[in-house]
């Protein structure tokens, strides 16, 4: 019986490779997607949505986000935070304010696909 498996084992070597490889490339598509589902769920938000909606049009401090979005300052910062973790924005300080704008450039249109489906004109 071992050596049943013994063939068994050095019948397949080929077919076992060539499955690893299939998984490793697929694999990269999954991390990917694992990677984009992350992405946007972060954004699965209103006050997020919002959020990206006013810095596709311009740059805007935390104090201005949170006034529009009718939230305190801090709550904000943690919005903000969790969506420039995924690389969709960049901060730049100019005294005590820190301006926040758009670094992903798909934003706008993903924005517009979400915009046109849920705030139809």
């Amino acid at each position: 019986m071992a050596k049943k498996k013994a063939v068994a084992k050095s019948a397949n070597p080929v077919r076992r490779e060539s499955a690893k490889s299939d998984a490793r490339q697929s694999g990269s598509g999954s991390a990917a997607f694992a990677e984009a589902a992350e992405c946007l769920k972060t954004i699965a938000h209103p006050v997020r949505l919002r959020m990206i909606q006013l810095l596709l049009e311009g740059r805007y401090t935390v104090g201005e986000l949170a006034t529009d979005c009718e939230i305190p300052d801090n709550v904000a910062s943690e919005h903000l935070r969790l969506m420039q973790r995924c690389g969709f924005f960049t901060s730049q300080r100019e005294g005590r304010r820190v301006y926040y704008q758009v670094a992903e450039p798909h934003l706008k249109q993903l924005m517009a696909c979400i915009e046109s489906r849920f705030l139809p004109q």
